[in-house]
């Protein structure tokens, strides 16, 4: 059953940034952009590179091993709807990011 739990404070996620979190073994990437905090599956589906050092633009990340884009409130890919990620939804409590997980 889905929960949500804290993975960061505001603090640990400055604007404009993405940066990892791990919770029972799950790598989510977090992103902090124009004040709205997104979660992504943190792995690249290609050959699992680490989304949150990757580059952003607007609300688009990039691989930084072989660039696949992903919008990180969507999942959706350039490459196709079979190429769509994980997202899972976020709650902020007073500083507390709350992401839901599976």
């Amino acid at each position: 059953m889905a929960r949500f739990v804290k993975l960061a404070t505001m603090s640990d996620l400055p604007a404009g940034s993405g940066r990892e979190f791990e919770f029972e073994g799950r790598i989510f990437a977090l992103f902090n952009v124009d004040g709205i905090v997104s979660a992504i599956d943190g792995n690249c589906p290609h050959q699992g590179g680490p989304l949150a050092d990757g580059e952003i633009e607007g609300c688009t990340v990039i691989c930084p091993w072989h660039g696949w884009r992903f919008d990180f409130r969507t999942g959706a890919s350039p490459l196709g709807a079979k190429v769509k990620h994980p997202v899972y939804a976020v709650k902020i409590e007073n500083d507390d990011i709350l992401v839901e997980v599976p």
